[in-house]
């Protein structure tokens, strides 16, 4: 797996993503405050720069010499904090001949509108019922308040994301560039293999081509295969956060990718789709837990909380309604009912029937009225950053 270049992109990554991680595992006291401030959105613009530098090694795109165009790809502002992950060929015509369109531009706002909805009328309050469960101390959870939590948290990771992913691409298309779609409903998923075909697709392609091929695919035998897979998930991990929870869970999702290739995927193959759905929720939900945790300790509380119905003893101090109202209600269901694709059919059966003319009469309006109430709710709100901002 040879990556001409690779270091001079990866050695600043290192240094300031990890350097601080390694200084706490050596045991160096104060490592946080030794430790570099970790540049916004570095994960991000490093692994696209890593593609054209592979890419172009492998012949797979041409040179570009002009440094301004070539600066435009990798530092282009839309989605260089948090995605989706852009490879050079998708818009290398873009940077040379790039045209806007109205067509283009009311795409793209409507795209944006979307996006700035779903981070500020779903993941923003659901993230801070997730804040104020995982707050709570040692000893104060009970199983519903547990369930609560990892529920809100899986939700708003999933909005909060996701939205940023639509106001990149929103942006995007607005300026004539045509970014890669990086979700495409994974809570509908019915396996874990299902599922990262579906959650943050770009990331998902970029350690498949470069990554798990290189290191043989699924080329050598079964064995090599799951070793592949198991690795490939590690890094994803890490890549992720400098913490070895962030480790453990990379470890967790490659360890039921190779159970399913194991057979797992043949007995859930033969179960009805709902129990399949259960199946891959529970999983995943379960998996959050480590990825939001403090650390382990942290996620075996939650797990013993929500699978073993351990109480603690101070629980009765955090009891579910004090997270848990009509409002909040509100806001859950709108999230499970915008996993699955009803926006397409709402879309379908309100809009698209109707003559041309009012159709886009009354899509204007929609947008124009949710982008107030997303512009008021997030003027309203407190501080929140979106959660990938971090890695």
């Amino acid at each position: 797996m040879a990556w001409p270049g690779g270091r001079a992109y990866l050695g600043p990554l290192g240094y300031y993503k990890y350097f601080g991680f390694l200084l706490e595992n050596l045991g160096v006291e104060n490592a946080a405050d030794v430790a570099p401030a970790l540049p916004i959105g570095i994960s991000f613009f490093t692994f696209q720069a890593l593609s054209y530098l592979i890419d172009l090694s492998g012949r797979r795109i041409a040179v570009q010499r002009d440094p301004f165009r070539l600066a435009l790809y990798i530092s282009m502002f839309p989605q260089l904090i948090a995605g989706p992950i852009v490879r050079y060929s998708e818009v290398e015509t873009a940077l040379t001949e790039r045209k806007t369109t109205r067509s283009d531009t009311a795409i793209g706002f409507e795209r944006f509108v979307l996006g700035l909805s779903k981070k500020t009328l779903i993941a923003d309050p659901l993230g801070l019922v997730a804040d104020q469960i995982f707050a709570i101390p040692a000893g104060g959870l009970s199983p519903e308040t547990a369930w609560l939590g990892a529920l809100a948290y899986s939700l708003q990771l999933f909005f909060d994301f996701s939205a940023y992913s639509d106001m990149a691409i929103g942006l995007g298309r607005v300026m004539g560039f045509r970014f890669p779609e990086n979700f495409n409903y994974p809570y509908i998923s019915r396996s874990i293999t299902e599922f990262w075909r579906r959650w943050h697709m770009t990331l998902s392609r970029w350690f498949r081509d470069y990554v798990y091929i290189p290191l043989g695919g699924k080329r050598h035998g079964s064995g090599r295969t799951y070793l592949n897979l198991s690795i490939v998930f590690v890094l994803t991990g890490f890549w992720h956060g400098a913490a070895w929870n962030f480790v453990f869970w990379g470890a967790y999702h490659g360890a039921f990718l190779v159970l399913e290739r194991l057979g797992l995927g043949r007995i859930l193959s033969r179960l009805p789709v709902a129990l399949r759905h259960v199946y891959l929720l529970l999983v995943v939900i379960l998996g959050w837990i480590p990825f939001r945790a403090d650390g382990m300790q942290q996620t075996l509380d939650f797990w013993g909380a929500m699978l073993l119905g351990q109480r603690g003893s101070q629980a009765d101090i955090f009891p579910l309604d004090r997270f848990f109202d009509a409002y909040i209600a509100v806001i859950l269901g709108l999230a499970m009912l915008f996993c699955i694709p009803v926006g397409h059919w709402l879309r379908w059966h309100l809009v698209e029937r109707l003559p041309a003319r009012a159709a886009g009469a009354v899509l204007s309006a929609g947008m124009l009225t949710l982008f107030a109430v997303a512009v008021v709710s997030a003027g309203a709100a407190s501080y929140s950053p979106f959660i990938y901002f971090r890695f």
